[in-house]
């Protein structure tokens, strides 16, 4: 088998010796740097594990949880995706004083911390909107705060309406209230862009081809740069969270992409339902935001006992490009909800 011309012991005998030197030592480089990247992958599930609270499900699946503090004020964060994980919210806990709060993280069930079933069925709105309440009873929450940013912020509008009864207040988080008007404002988005990238994304999706690399790299750096997080270059904890992606989850319930919805939430439509929600909320996101600032303020006319903070240089991740005004909000929201609870 070594008698071809081409086999890697004739290209070894064929090079010179530092050429030699050289393909060894670039072999090794890589060979050291699979190596790291695996222990670095190993050591952060380590660090993940240790105080981490699992919770059982109903169904037998574990989902993992994690409390970062000992105050009094409890926050239960929802993340997006749906798919990522609690990582790209990491930054939250900096913002929180630890005597003051526990902000409670939480993988939810097929993201990376967390069971991950190879079981489509299991990718509903409402299997996890249950899990969201399973998860609360297993930790003994009530009166307290949920936290829900984009796809969690869809559950946080699920959960408050059939058990607001066990909240102190809601965060509706870079959230609109249907499938229909988030697509619509994306669309409105990339209308916007120049009609050379325009065309180039067009190409590639009427001919289906969205995971080619270069379509994917088009995505990034002239949509989701603009409007998902334009912070340069994106926190290490955002780009962990989009690498820890659950694709099964996200293309079920999502879809191929951000903006072209096909999963099982394209009907997905609680407008007329928003009135329902009496408890205090804060909808909060960013000027430059996927989700439509204008939809917030329809939200908040909508919900009676809102309060609405559009965070002037935010975008979809404003907590990362606008964090001074956006936790500014959230604190003033928790104060003001705080002092009206005692009163």
């Amino acid at each position: 088998m070594f008698n071809n011309v081409n086999s890697p012991i004739n290209i070894l005998r064929n090079l010179k010796s530092k050429q030699v030197i050289k393909l060894l030592f670039l072999l090794m480089l890589i060979f050291v740097n699979f190596i790291s990247a695996d222990e670095s992958e190993r050591d952060l599930r380590t660090a993940k594990l240790e105080g981490a609270e699992f919770v059982q499900l109903d169904n037998g699946f574990r989902v993992w949880t994690k409390r970062i503090g000992t105050g009094p004020i409890k926050i239960l964060t929802l993340h997006g995706g749906p798919g990522h994980t609690h990582e790209y919210l990491e930054c939250i806990e900096e913002f929180f004083p630890k005597d003051q709060f526990q902000i409670i993280f939480y993988d939810q069930l097929g993201s990376y911390y967390s069971d991950q079933p190879d079981d489509p069925s299991l990718w509903t709105i409402d299997r996890f909107c249950e899990e969201v309440e399973q998860v609360r009873k297993a930790l003994g929450l009530n009166n307290f705060y949920l936290y829900g940013h984009s796809w969690g912020g869809l559950l946080a509008i699920e959960y408050s309406l059939k058990y607001q009864h066990h909240l102190k207040g809601v965060i509706l988080a870079g959230i609109t209230a249907s499938a229909d008007s988030y697509v619509n404002h994306f669309n409105y988005l990339i209308s916007q862009l120049p009609f050379s990238i325009k065309d180039r994304l067009k190409s590639y999706e009427d001919t289906g081809d969205i995971h080619n690399p270069e379509y994917e790299k088009l995505l990034f750096d002239e949509v989701y740069s603009r409007y998902l997080c334009r912070t340069k270059p994106w926190p290490e904890s955002l780009l962990r969270s989009f690498r820890h992606l659950n694709t099964q989850v996200y293309q079920i319930i999502q879809g191929p992409s951000e903006y072209i919805i096909t999963g099982n939430s394209k009907d997905w439509n609680r407008w007329n339902d928003l009135p329902k929600i009496t408890i205090p909320t804060l909808l909060i996101c960013g000027r430059y935001d996927a989700m439509d600032p204008n939809d917030l303020e329809k939200m908040g006319s909508l919900i009676p006992n809102s309060h609405k903070k559009i965070c002037k240089n935010g975008s979809h991740f404003t907590f990362y490009d606008d964090p001074e005004n956006y936790f500014k909000a959230i604190h003033n929201f928790i104060n003001d909800t705080e002092r009206s609870s005692y009163n």
